[in-house]
């Protein structure tokens, strides 16, 4: 069991594991026999190395004392491996993978199923993540449509409307763009200082993948569209919500937007909005809809019912704020994070993730101090327009208390906000667009938590 705990000298949060009786083994561990395993795990090592340097200087290996996992060859080492799946089937992870899933919360607008699930941010690696793994947000529920029964129509303020089959659609010439799509609620119960405890919970409404589709002005231009008076377009998904959202016309003309059928390589998952669904790169995931069946082009936004009611920001004044769509410049440190240990002091690698609406990250800065002083991170490459980011900085843990922050910069010269700069624009009863910086405080336990600093 204390094997399966260890990842390299962090301990994994909870989240990672399956059963409640995990959770409890991990925190019990942490409090109570901490330091005497890793004062074992040390041993341990150190009599392997033992073993080791006796071979290679052609000595017997001691059996007592050593580690069984490098002086006995394994099963794997010695005897033929399986062949391709017998079912020819779906590749999957590696059974030993499996506590990295997505996780459900009910503290979000539901239906009779659950209607959200979050990305398990810590356990990502670079910037895709994988499409078992992607964030979800369901309004009505989610469905696997038949695709050549699905059907896009193109109305509205057009020469002449079109109507086009998925098989019409695949045949148009296609682009693949890397863009991350956060859901407009991300990180919404840090606006009440609710202190969920890891990074899942409080960021893991969002995803990065690779699209493939046609851009939406390719169709827009076939069905003849006014692009001088239609300013702006009504995308409606074939959901139970008949979800529908307005995106301007200077998103479309601008060739960003994409008719997506493909992700990460592959069509659409059904939970994805398969076999057909927008994306608006750098706009809130709720305009991205999914199971996309029309397009209608206006000269006016259409203050539908989820534009009207749901994802407008309450001001200070009372007043509502409408179509802020546009996901601004952020970022969170996703290890060390809340939910894990560190287990010894020295050397560790702060990594985590930054991105903006308006375009490319050009800098994240780290405090291991509350803010009080910032060092720059690396960018780890490819470095995109409205996609994830990777950054990386060293840090050498002295075993005193630590809090540690990420603070991004974007290509326009937007600086993410403290909780105190955004609140005194936005003031305390938002539920959208929270970009503040994230703080995560490292006790001298080693025990990594979730806290507030304005």
């Amino acid at each position: 069991m204390q094997e399966d705990l260890i990842s390299g000298r962090i301990r994994k949060a909870p989240e990672n594991f399956l059963t409640p009786d995990g959770i409890k083994t991990v925190f019990a561990e942490a409090k109570q026999g901490r330091r005497n395993f890793i004062r074992n795990a040390f041993a341990a090592a150190a009599a392997g190395a033992a073993g080791t340097a006796a071979l290679a200087q052609g000595n017997p290996v001691p059996t007592e004392g050593g580690d069984p996992n490098i002086l006995n060859l394994p099963e794997h080492s010695t005897g033929l491996g399986q062949g391709v799946a017998s079912d020819g089937g779906y590749g999957h992870p590696s059974k030993y993978e499996a506590n990295v899933q997505r996780r459900q919360s009910p503290g979000l607008t539901q239906t009779t199923q659950a209607s959200v699930s979050f990305a398990p941010l810590q356990s990502l690696f670079g910037i895709i993540t994988p499409s078992g793994l992607h964030f979800e947000r369901h309004h009505q529920g989610w469905w696997d449509i038949d695709p050549s029964k699905h059907r896009l129509m193109i109305n509205g303020m057009v020469k002449s409307p079109k109507v086009f089959t998925m098989d019409e659609i695949m045949r148009l010439p296609s682009v693949s763009r890397i863009h991350f799509i956060e859901c407009g609620a991300n990180t919404a119960v840090e606006w009440g200082n609710v202190a969920v405890p890891t990074v899942q919970y409080t960021h893991g409404m969002v995803s990065c993948s690779e699209f493939t589709g046609v851009p939406l002005i390719t169709l827009l231009e076939l069905a003849g569209a006014d692009l001088k008076k239609g300013k702006f377009v009504l995308a409606e998904g074939a959901d139970g919500s008949s979800m529908t959202r307005t995106i301007p016309m200077e998103l479309i003309t601008s060739g960003e937007v994409i008719v997506a059928y493909g992700q990460n390589g592959e069509m659409l998952r059904p939970e994805q909005g398969y076999p057909l669904r927008l994306v608006v790169p750098g706009v809130q995931g709720v305009s991205w809809v999914k199971y996309l069946r029309r397009i209608e082009v206006g000269d006016m936004p259409y203050a539908t019912k989820d534009e009207a009611v749901h994802y407008i920001d309450l001001l200070p004044s009372g007043q509502h704020r409408q179509y802020s769509s546009i996901q601004e410049c952020k970022s969170v440190v996703t290890t060390p994070s809340g939910g894990q240990v560190l287990l010894d002091k020295g050397f560790y690698n702060i990594t985590g993730l930054a991105w903006s609406g308006r375009g490319k990250v050009t800098r994240v800065d780290v405090s291991v101090d509350g803010g009080r002083n910032w060092r720059t991170a690396r960018l780890e490459g490819p470095v995109q327009r409205k996609a994830l980011t990777r950054f990386n900085i060293d840090w050498v843990w002295d075993g005193k208390p630590a809090i540690i922050q990420s603070r991004a910069m974007d290509e326009t010269g937007f600086v993410q906000p403290t909780y105190k700069q955004l609140r005194a624009v936005r003031g305390t009863r938002s539920i959208y667009h929270n970009n503040a910086i994230q703080s995560w405080l490292v006790q001298e336990s080693g025990e990594v938590k979730n806290v507030q600093v304005s």
